[in-house]
C-alpha cells in the first residue's frame, strides 16, 4: 500500500486500493467503508491479511471445506488462522474458537501477537468478553470459545465457521473434531480452518486423508523475515537433518515407531540430477475409486547402480481417465521408457485407460502380493546404502515414507507406493549376471 497518511474520505467519496490506505479505512465504520469503497474493490479491503501473506500462507485456490495448515514453529500459522477469521467477521456470523485449553485460546488465539485482537482493524471494534467466553465485532459477528478438554461443550451450538488451533496437542482430537463438525451447520458454506504443528498421530492422518480437506505445509523458513535474526539458522545448525527439525521447523509429519525411513536419512539423500539415465520410468498407484484416495504418480530414473527420484505428480480427486492422462503427460515430459502401474485395483482396465490416454511407451502392470511394508523394506534398504537420490524437495512424499508401516488407519500412502514400484523396477527388478564358478 502507498500513501499511508491519506486523509479520511468524506461521506460518499470513493477509495482506491492502489492509492488509498488500509490505515485510513481502519478509522471508519463498516458502513462508511461500504460507502467509500467501490463494490468491486470491497473484497480487497476485507482480504487485507492475504495481501501481506507470503505464498505459503495464502488460502488454497481449489475448493475446500477444511483447510489444514501444518506449520513449523514461527511459520505464521496462527497469524493465518486469525486473519481468516477476522476476514469472515466483516460479513457477520457465528464462529467457534477451539484450542487445547481455555487458557491457550485466550493467550494465543485471541490476545497473542498474531491473534484476533492484533488483526482486527479498529473499524470492526473488537471486544473480548471473557466472562461470556466470546469475542464480538460491531458487524454482528461473534466467536465463541471452547476447550478441547471438554468435547461435550460443543454439543448444541451451531456456527458458520470455525478455527481450531494446535489440533495435534489435543488429548482427544478425533472426538473433539467430530463434535465441532456437527455444529458447522449455518450458512451456505460453513468452513473449518485447522492450524497445528504436526505430530505422527492417527487423527491427523485421517483428517488429512479426507476428500474435502486441503492441506498446506508452511516451513518456518518461509516466515524467517518476521522472526528474530538467525533464529532459523541457529536451530538448523543444532537440529538440522533430525526428526525434531522435520517436525518443528519444516512442518512435516515425521516417522512413528517401526518406521522404515528416518528424517535424517531422507535429509541426506538429496542431490543433483544427472544429465542422462540408463532407464527412466513413471510409476502409478491408481486410486480404488474416482473420489477416494489420491493417484500416486512418481517419476524416477536409473544411472548405473543408483536411482534418482525426479518428480512427484500425485493428485487427489481425479477421474480414471484424469489420472491416466496425468501419468501419460509425465511419461511424455520426461521421456519415460515405461509406465509401471499397479493393477490390483483394476487389472487390465488400468492398461486400457493408459492406452486410451495415448501412452507413449510400454505399460508394465505389477501386482501387490505382499503388504505395503514388506514391499517397501528392500527399497528402504536402498536408501540406507545411499543408492537413492532425491533430485529436489518432495515433502509430501517423504512424509508418507516416514509413516509407511507404522501408522495404520491413516491416509493411504499413494505417493510412497508409487515410489516403491518405481525403484523396485529400476534397481530390484533387474537380473544381474555375475561370473559363476564351477567346481570340477
Amino acid at each position: 500500500m502507498t500513501n499511508p497518511t491519506t486523509q479520511r474520505p468524506s461521506s460518499g467519496s470513493t477509495w482506491n486500493y492502489r492509492t488509498g490506505s488500509i490505515d485510513t479505512l481502519a478509522e471508519m465504520s463498516p458502513q462508511e467503508v461500504r460507502a467509500a469503497v467501490p463494490p468491486e474493490e470491497l473484497n480487497i479491503v476485507w482480504a487485507n491479511w492475504r495481501r501481506r501473506a507470503n505464498e505459503a500462507q495464502r488460502a488454497p485456490k481449489v475448493p475446500w471445506r477444511t483447510w489444514l495448515l501444518l506449520g513449523g514453529r514461527g511459520s505464521g500459522k496462527t497469524w493465518v488462522g486469525a486473519g481468516w477469521l477476522v476476514e469472515q467477521a466483516w460479513r457477520g456470523g457465528r464462529f467457534a474458537l477451539v484450542g487445547s485449553s481455555l487458557h491457550d485460546v485466550q493467550e494465543v488465539m485471541i490476545e497473542g501477537p498474531s491473534g484476533l485482537r492484533a488483526q482486527s482493524p479498529r473499524a470492526l471494534r473488537f471486544r473480548y468478553e471473557k466472562s461470556r467466553r466470546r469475542v464480538t465485532w460491531n458487524t454482528g459477528a461473534e466467536a465463541h470459545i471452547f476447550s478441547a478438554e471438554d468435547p461435550d461443550s460443543l454439543r448444541g451450538p451451531q456456527f458458520h465457521g470455525a478455527w481450531a488451533d494446535e489440533f495435534c496437542a489435543w488429548r482427544r482430537p478425533g472426538e473433539v473434531l467430530a463434535m465441532l463438525r456437527f455444529g458447522l451447520r449455518l450458512g451456505g458454506d460453513p468452513r473449518l480452518v485447522v492450524t497445528t504443528t504436526p505430530r505422527p498421530i492417527r487423527a491427523l492422518r485421517m483428517l488429512r486423508a479426507e476428500v474435502s480437506t486441503v492441506d498446506t505445509v508452511i516451513p518456518t523458513a518461509t516466515n524467517a523475515h518476521n522472526l528474530a535474526p538467525a533464529f532459523v539458522d541457529s536451530l538448523n545448525a543444532i537440529y538440522g537433518g533430525t526428526s525434531l527439525a522435520a517436525q518443528e521447523l519444516e512442518g512435516l509429519i515425521v516417522e512413528g515407531e517401526g518406521a522404515l525411513w528416518r528424517a535424517e536419512d531422507l535429509a541426506r539423500c538429496r542431490g543433483a540430477r544427472p544429465p542422462r539415465f540408463d532407464r527412466l520410468v513413471v510409476a502409478v498407484d491408481p486410486p480404488a475409486s474416482a473420489t477416494g484416495d489420491a493417484c500416486g504418480i512418481v517419476v524416477a530414473g536409473r544411472l548405473g547402480e543408483r536411482a534418482f527420484v525426479l518428480a512427484d505428480r500425485t493428485e487427489k480427486g481425479l477421474s480414471p481417465m484424469g489420472w491416466a492422462r496425468k501419468a501419460v503427460k509425465a511419461a511424455k515430459d520426461f521421456g519415460a521408457a515405461a509406465i509401471v502401474a499397479e493393477a490390483n485395483q483394476g487389472g487390465e482396465m488400468v492398461r486400457g485407460l493408459l492406452a486410451q490416454a495415448q501412452a507413449p511407451c510400454p505399460v508394465k502392470l505389477v501386482h501387490a502380493r505382499y503388504s505395503k511394508r514388506v514391499r517397501a523394506e528392500p527399497v528402504a534398504a536402498l536408501y540406507e546404502r545411499g543408492l537413492v537420490i532425491h533430485c529436489g524437495a518432495f515433502p509430501a512424499l517423504e512424509e508418507e515414507l516416514m509413516a509407511l508401516g507404522c501408522d495404520e488407519g491413516g491416509a493411504s500412502p499413494d505417493r510412497a507406493d508409487a515410489l516403491v514400484w518405481a525403484l523396485t523396477d529400476l534397481l530390484l527388478g533387474r537380473v544381474v549376471r555375475r561370473p559363476r564358478v564351477r567346481v570340477l
